[in-house]
């Protein structure tokens, strides 16, 4: 599992164009798979990110 997020997070970096606004949809991916990664939340919460309200 842990590989696999590590995986997606890397091919979600290689389509990063450097542009914030075209990019926000893909960064937001990508944090939400690097919590699940490092634990930040519960794997069957439909919040991700009680501290930011993300």
């Amino acid at each position: 599992m842990e590989e696999q997020l590590k995986k997606e997070i890397l091919e979600l970096r290689d389509k990063l164009s450097g542009d914030m606004m075209k990019d926000m949809e893909i960064r937001d991916k990508i944090h939400n798979l690097e919590m699940k990664l490092n634990g930040v939340k519960p794997e069957d919460s439909h919040f991700d990110c009680v501290g930011c309200g993300s």
